[in-house]
């Protein structure tokens, strides 16, 4: 399910307005300076991964903030194990989190060796409770200040409903849709409660390793940020298997080769 809504991801954000700058690979390695620097990925695509570690070898962030972890998961991460991506892996429990192999994602770790790792990841649980209740009963009591007390605009409902269509191959329920966008909304405040912990234990900088569809400044963490840190610097960028179309809401973003892979969609239509 994951992989098919990451792999969807860059055709749900054509309709979407922006102002990005396209850059290559190589302008990784020196990125403007920044409190907060979101990279987005594909999740299984391993170019992605390649280039996220670049960059994270060039920021030197105080802390890294993981999608993929949860708060108590990352804070098993500690210099003995952290070159032994086996022993690490098996720590984290990693192959049973559904997310793709850990031999990706320990190059970034290794990139910041004395940045202090934060979770951030919503488990099955509570992403449920946001598709049937809405991402506040599920945020908590600080879901007010991360606004997810307050309804979408229809029309902005509407967009993020579409995008969940996409996303999901066309094969959820309509009336499932609007839960979808709740869950993507408790993600988002998941990675931005994280974020502002990092900034508050370490002083940053951060960087932040998650889909690139919550790195979009229109819809994802850093319009949450802007809402309830506004002093913070935050600088997005999105990874794509192919051009968007039109503009596309990151500061910067990039083009790679696509990840090998089946049709994601295949086990969702049954084709």
């Amino acid at each position: 399910m994951k992989q098919c809504i990451l792999f969807a991801a860059g055709m749900a954000l054509a309709a979407r307005p922006g102002l990005a700058e396209r850059i290559e690979p190589a302008a990784l390695a020196a990125l403007p300076p920044a409190d907060v620097v979101i990279l987005g990925e594909v999740h299984d695509n391993p170019r992605h991964h390649e280039n996220q570690a670049v960059a994270v070898a060039a920021l030197r962030p105080a802390a890294l903030v993981f999608e993929m972890l949860t708060a108590e998961k990352a804070g098993l991460i500690r210099p003995s194990i952290l070159e032994s991506g086996r022993k690490l892996a098996a720590e984290l429990e990693w192959d049973r989190s559904g997310w793709p192999d850990f031999s990706m994602y320990h190059p970034i770790l290794l990139a910041a060796p004395e940045a202090k790792v934060f979770g951030a990841e919503v488990v099955r649980e509570a992403a449920r409770e946001a598709v049937t209740d809405g991402a506040a009963a599920a945020f908590g009591p600080a879901a007010v200040r991360f606004g997810l007390d307050r309804p979408l605009d229809p029309s902005d409902l509407a967009s993020r409903v579409e995008e969940q269509r996409i996303a999901h191959c066309g094969a959820l329920p309509e009336d499932l849709l609007p839960g979808m966008v709740e869950a993507q909304r408790l993600r988002d405040a998941s990675l931005a409660r994280a974020v502002l912990e990092a900034m508050e234990d370490t002083g940053g900088p951060v960087a932040v390793i998650t889909g690139t569809g919550h790195a979009r400044r229109d819809v994802g963490l850093p319009s949450v940020l802007a809402a309830v840190a506004p002093q913070l610097r935050v600088l997005s960028v999105g990874q794509f298997e192919e051009p968007p179309e039109g503009e596309v809401p990151f500061d910067l973003w990039l083009v790679t080769a696509p990840a090998e892979r089946e049709d994601p969609c295949a086990t969702l239509t049954g084709d």
